[in-house]
């Protein structure tokens, strides 16, 4: 019997083995989740397939981390796990923590990655303590540092990319149109960075190149405030007729908070589109679903700023099926005008960017109430404007071409040092890169949830899931208590028959 148990024993801890041994070779893990956000995308698993030489991953992260903070770095260690599988060896990573070694502190200070204070509770009182959550990939020589993983971090897009960088060796080239007021390119730095990761991104001016050259994957001509010549026109429409890829985002109307007026934005653009058969009325969206502006309102002697409902700036919140909306959450216009399309049938359009079922049209001039106006159903009587799409066919060459238009021209702009809505820069570069890339990073960028406000649910549905939330455990706990009762009996039960032994 004694020698059954340890041959037993052994043939469990052999299995133990075995599968320990497997599991570095397959791994496996369920998900779950709506957006699949513990399954690696295709875009990384060709990435890391691909890779010419060792990766290292140095991760500094803090020990003993708060319950909310300690599952980054669990996700970040798994994340990291799958990689090394998945590369066939071409990545190792480790990980140190700062606080047990000046000197491994002072390497993440000179690294760039600092500490932020959090709270921990010790002895039943709260103490600060500094927690280190970064990390440094390495490839050779070149090195790119993910200064902080947490929250609002997208994690796999931010450890694919920083590998990205390194491993490319020849980017492909973008081009920004300049030189008819378009913004500056330090007013476009969220846009600049995010496609710089696998893009050489580049100034075009029209007046000096003869024509637009073939090796830029895409142009685009973002919120020109001039007047554009014909012959700016003409080499557009020759890129065009070369299969190029052309992303035009403008106003056609314009807004003045400071003498609360909206009128149409004269200019050569809207003539040019409707050459190609896109019509964009000079007049103002509205929706229902829209962003707020802060209104100075007085009570008594004192003056307050009151955040006011403005249905001028759609908040986009549902989009059609299409690459370039894919995994978008929310995307802040401030004025947008209706796009129809009524050219060739050869050709083929597309919205991607849409009003919501509450939507409604404000021709120009008009003055903005802002405080005043009490707005009703009545007022957006129209569904799923289109606000931006893609023409795609032959421009007049063999070869089909692209061509963007979002009537919205300042929706990337962080002018002033004010930052951007993400998801208004993930718009303008998911259309950059589903023309221009075939990594299949732009949809990598968007995964995962960046906006899921409770409020904006039903009231019968909140309802259901607070009190769900707040009954399941109790529920589970009874279920489980009464099973065990139920058990029990009839054990007892079947213990008071005779023929029980």
């Amino acid at each position: 019997m004694k020698q059954n148990k340890v041959i037993s024993l052994l043939l469990v801890t052999g299995i133990i083995i075995v599968i320990n041994m497997l599991s570095k070779q397959f791994f496996v893990r369920l998900d779950v989740t709506e957006e699949k956000q513990y399954t690696l995308s295709q875009a990384t698993k060709d990435i890391l397939a691909d890779l010419p030489e060792l990766i290292s991953v140095k991760a500094y992260f803090s020990e003993n981390l708060p319950p909310d903070l300690e599952i980054y770095r669990s996700d970040f260690q798994d994340m990291l796990v799958e990689y090394s599988n998945r590369s066939g060896g071409n990545l190792s990573y480790q990980f140190v923590n700062p606080n047990d070694d000046p000197q491994i502190e002072q390497e993440a200070a000179q690294n760039g990655i600092q500490p932020r204070l959090v709270n921990v509770r010790e002895k039943d009182q709260f103490t600060q303590q500094k927690a280190y959550m970064g990390a440094v990939v390495s490839l050779g020589d070149l090195q790119e540092v993910i200064p902080f993983i947490g929250p609002g971090i997208p994690m796999e897009y931010t450890l694919t990319t920083s590998i990205k960088k390194m491993a490319v060796v020849d980017k492909p080239s973008v081009a920004f149109v300049q030189g008819h007021g378009e913004p500056a390119f330090q007013d476009l730095g969220q846009v600049i960075q995010a496609l710089s990761v696998i893009f050489s991104v580049e100034t075009l001016d029209l007046a000096t190149e003869p024509q637009i050259p073939d090796r830029y994957r895409a142009v685009v001509m973002l919120g020109p405030k001039d007047s554009i010549p014909a012959d700016h026109f003409a080499k557009i429409d020759d890129y065009l007729s070369r299969g190029g890829d052309v992303i035009v985002a403008f106003d056609a109307v314009t807004g003045n908070f400071s003498t609360a007026q909206g009128t149409e934005v004269p200019g050569t653009v809207r003539p040019w589109l409707a050459t190609k058969g896109i019509e964009v009325d000079p007049s103002f969206v509205v929706d229902a679903s829209c962003g707020t502006v802060t209104v100075q309102q007085r009570q008594g002697f004192f003056t307050f700023n009151t955040p006011v409902e403005f249905p001028y700036i759609p908040l986009i919140r549902q989009f059609p099926d299409h690459p370039v909306s894919q995994g978008l959450e929310q995307v802040l216009l401030q004025f947008a005008s209706p796009v129809r399309y009524a050219g060739d049938s050869a050709m083929t359009f597309t919205p991607f960017l849409t009003s919501s079922e509450r939507a409604g049209v404000i021709n120009t001039p008009t003055f903005f109430n802002v405080a005043d106006r009490q707005w009703t159903s009545a007022d957006f009587p129209l569904s799923n404007l289109t606000i931006g799409g893609v023409l795609e066919g032959p421009f007049g060459g063999e070869l089909p071409g692209r061509l963007i238009v979002i009537s919205d021209g300042d929706f990337p702009v962080s002018a002033g040092g004010r930052g951007v809505n993400p998801d208004n820069v993930n718009l303008l570069v998911n259309a950059v890169e589903w023309m221009s890339d075939d990594t299949g990073l732009s949809a990598l960028r968007t995964k995962g949830v960046a906006s899921r406000p409770i409020d904006e649910l039903e009231d019968g549905k909140r309802t259901f899931l607070k009190y769900l939330n707040f009954l399941m455990p109790i529920l589970l706990v009874i279920a489980y208590g009464v099973y065990r009762a139920q058990r029990n009996r009839a054990r007892r039960m079947r213990r008071m028959q005779e023929r029980y032994v």
